[in-house]
This record gives structure tokens, C-alpha cells and sequence, in this order.
């Protein structure tokens, strides 16, 4: 590292103005003035742990957008907050978004790629130490934030090495984001896919439908031939029947897990707000919460996370293990015959979350699913052998996704073992590439 310079961010900007700039004020940046469609808007919350975004967009419109040109953000471009989530650091995409626009509380700066390049720094700052340098300017009273911030983020510190040991080190690290990316896009493929056909089977009775109106089959025989012909008097399949959820899915069932007996632990935090996967679990004492085993579906019943989406499907558990977690979890298993894929993908429906959100009870900021509420949601029963074509339908789907987000767990725990040794110099870049190769 004796050949790594320490240089402050503001020296390595792009010789231009604007490369260096603030999100607009609050008042010019009103909620009336958010589109429904046209420039996405980056907002702390769009901001994740990958150089994948997350959360949900607003837009501004295009003229909007060309009034501000310096807070416009393209490819290439690193992102900071400088309210609320200081040390998150974001790096716009090469993706078909041609550009975007900074909130109030965020802060650019575009580099000039002679003298560095994006992802190198991108993931320096992702790193400990390039964190640690981001804290050095923030406060901790009241809300998080950088006094005088684009002067602190000109004066951050960062060693730059060659420009061929940039490009090197941001190869490696990049080429195992870049397939937890692949891995994610395709679980989200997938996932979609068993969404779909979840709604056409049991909210639209799509094979019934085709059926009843002579319309050529498009499933394979044995699973068309499931489907009765008609629609009964009620609108629903003939021969299916109506019943409750807890007709056919078991609401927070008991486990024998003693206090005081290690096992796997999620708290509110680790379940997704999209996605069946939550995070990894981890080792705790059993207090008190609740429940649960592979093939579970996790749900959240107090605001906001109900709201937010938050839920998932467990998968990853060691072999008839039980794990634990938040008391403000309903779980959902199902019974037999019924696919345990089916209970999340219910969990998913709109309709389904609907229901769960109008039940809600309790004082403002604390309120909840009622359980009876969601135990008596109506669902539509069809015969065995649907119950068993879907889930042989559907369940490669979800093992795949196990599977993908296992990988990309490993190549997320590579990464972050190479990325302090590698922007320390602890590690030469040939050993690195060895240990990134055989990750993928």
C-alpha cells in the first residue's frame, strides 16, 4: 500500500460544474410535486447493502428535472446521504434509466475516471474504513447529518492506488455483485412466475374459464383435465368449495422450544419487504416469540411492516430444526394436502394483505392484524389433485430461489471478507481474483 496516495474526494471530481452538488431544498421539492411517472427520484430509502436499489420510487417530471441540472445523476455518478442514513454510499447503475434525481437529503459527486474509477470508490466507501472517514464529518444529535456538506464530502479521504489496481480490485468485487444481481433478478423472475399462476388457478379460475368458453387448453393434460368445465351459480369453479383460511392453513402453531434452548433467531428487520427470503438467522436463546419450521410463511401484522410488505417464506433451516423470532409475526402453515408455497403466495395477494390491513386494531403507530381476522378469510378449496399439481408446479420455483439466495449469501460473505483486505492492501489483487473464482 506504500504506492496507494491519500487524497481528499474533491481532487478525483470531474473538472466541471455541477459534479459536485446537493439535493434541492425542501421547499422547492414539495410532495405535489411527484408524477406518476418520468425521472425516479433517489430517496435514503432506495439506497442498499448492494449496488441493487431498493424500496419504492417517486418520480418528478422531465421538465422538472431540466430546471435542476445539478441534481441530476447519471451512470457512473456516487450518491451520499447527508441527512438520516449517513455512511450509506450508492453508485448509479449502468442500467436503461437514463438518469435520475437527488432528494433533499442526499449529496453527488462525479468523478473524473482518468484519475479514478466509480466502483473502486464506490466500494471503498462501502468498506469500514471508507465509512468510518463518511462518520468523521456527521453529528449524532437529533437526526443524523454532515454539517456543511459539500465541503465535507470534498474533503473525504481515500487512498487511490494505480489505475489499473483500481480497475482490478473493482473487477473482483464487482463480478460477485454483479452475480447476487443475476441471482436476485432471476428469483424475482421466478417468483413472478408462481404469482402468476397462483392468480390464474385461484383468484381469476383461469382453466375454468378457457374451459367453460371452449378455448383451446394451455396446460398439460393431466393437470387441465383437474379443472371443472364450468363456473358454478356463485362464480367459483363447480365443485370447489368455500371454507376459511383456517380451514386449510394452521395460524402461529405450537412448537416444543424450551426458554433457555439455542436455536435459529429472525427479528422484524430480517424479513423482506419483497421476496420470499429472509435474512440469514442467527443463534439465540429461546425466550419467548414465535415459532416456526421449513415451509412456513412469516408475516407481519403490525404497522408499518404489514403495510411495507414485510413477509417470508422459510426454507433454511437445518432438518426438522425450529426457529423463533418476533412476537408481532403471524405464522402460516399449511395442512395437507395444501402446497406450502400456496400459503405464501396467498400471503402475497393483494386481496389477502388487504383483508389483513383493514382488520387492524389498536392505538395509533401500534396497531395490528387481528389473527380471527385473517383465520376467517374465505378461500376457494379445489380438489387434491389441484392442491398436488400446483405444488409440483411451483416448488422447483422456490427451491431454485433457496438455492440462488444460498449462493448469493456465500458470495456476499466473500466479498465482504475481500473488500477491507483489498482496499488495505493486505491482499494482492492475483489472490484475490483466485478467492472470487472459485466463490462463482
Amino acid at each position: 500500500m506504500d504506492e496507494w496516495a491519500e487524497v481528499e474526494l474533491g481532487s478525483l471530481a470531474a473538472s466541471k460544474n455541477g459534479a459536485i452538488a446537493i439535493g434541492p431544498f425542501g421547499s422547492a421539492m414539495k410532495a405535489d410535486t411527484y408524477t406518476q411517472s418520468g425521472v425516479p427520484v433517489i430517496r435514503g430509502m432506495n439506497i442498499s447493502d448492494s449496488r441493487a436499489w431498493k424500496g419504492d420510487w417517486v418520480f418528478i417530471s422531465d421538465d422538472f428535472a431540466d430546471s435542476m441540472p445539478r441534481c441530476v445523476v447519471k451512470a457512473g455518478d456516487l450518491v451520499f446521504p447527508h441527512r438520516g442514513s449517513i455512511g450509506e454510499v450508492a453508485l448509479i447503475p449502468q442500467d436503461a434509466q437514463s438518469r435520475y434525481f437527488l432528494s433533499t437529503s442526499l449529496m453527488k459527486i462525479e468523478l473524473d475516471e482518468e484519475k479514478a474509477n466509480p466502483i473502486f470508490v464506490y466500494y471503498f466507501f462501502r468498506s469500514r474504513a471508507g465509512r468510518s472517514e463518511i462518520m468523521k464529518y456527521s453529528s449524532q444529535v437529533g437526526t443524523p447529518g454532515i454539517g456543511q456538506p459539500l465541503s465535507s464530502l470534498r474533503s473525504f479521504k481515500i487512498p487511490v492506488p494505480p489505475l489499473s489496481i483500481q480497475k482490478s480490485i473493482a473487477s473482483i468485487l464487482g463480478s460477485l455483485d454483479d452475480k447476487i444481481e443475476l441471482n436476485r433478478r432471476m428469483n424475482e423472475t421466478l417468483e413472478g412466475m408462481a404469482r402468476a399462476i397462483f392468480k390464474d388457478w385461484f383468484v381469476d379460475f383461469g382453466p375454468t374459464r378457457a374451459k367453460a368458453e371452449g378455448r383451446a387448453p394451455y396446460l398439460a393434460d393431466d393437470i387441465w383435465s383437474l379443472f371443472p368445465d364450468q363456473l358454478d351459480d356463485e362464480g367459483k369453479p363447480e365443485s370447489w368449495r368455500y371454507g376459511a383460511l383456517d380451514d386449510i392453513v394452521e395460524l402461529n402453531p405450537r412448537e416444543p422450544l424450551k426458554v433457555g434452548i439455542s436455536a435459529p433467531y429472525l427479528d422484524m428487520a430480517a424479513l423482506p419487504t419483497s421476496g420470499p427470503i429472509p435474512d440469514v438467522a442467527v443463534e439465540r436463546e429461546f425466550t419467548s416469540g414465535m415459532r416456526f419450521r421449513n415451509g412456513d410463511t412469516l408475516f407481519a401484522r403490525i404497522t408499518p411492516c404489514l403495510e411495507n410488505g414485510k413477509t417470508a417464506f422459510v426454507q433454511s433451516l437445518d432438518h426438522h430444526a425450529v426457529g423463533w423470532g418476533s412476537t408481532e409475526f403471524i405464522v402460516l402453515r399449511s395442512k395437507p394436502p395444501v402446497p406450502p408455497t400456496y400459503t405464501y403466495l396467498l400471503a402475497r395477494d393483494p386481496a389477502f394483505r388487504s383483508h389483513a390491513i383493514q382488520s387492524m386494531t389498536g392505538t395509533s403507530g401500534r396497531q395490528r392484524a387481528r389473527t380471527e381476522a385473517l383465520a376467517s378469510y374465505l378461500v376457494f378449496i379445489p380438489s387434491e389433485g389441484v392442491w398436488s399439481a400446483f405444488g409440483a408446479l411451483i416448488q422447483p420455483m422456490f427451491e431454485q430461489i433457496r438455492a440462488n439466495g444460498e449462493e448469493s449469501q456465500t458470495l456476499a460473505q466473500t466479498r465482504d471478507l475481500l473488500l477491507p483486505k483489498l482496499m488495505s492492501g493486505d491482499i494482492r489483487v492475483r489472490d484475490a481474483e483466485t478467492l472470487a473464482e472459485n466463490a462463482l
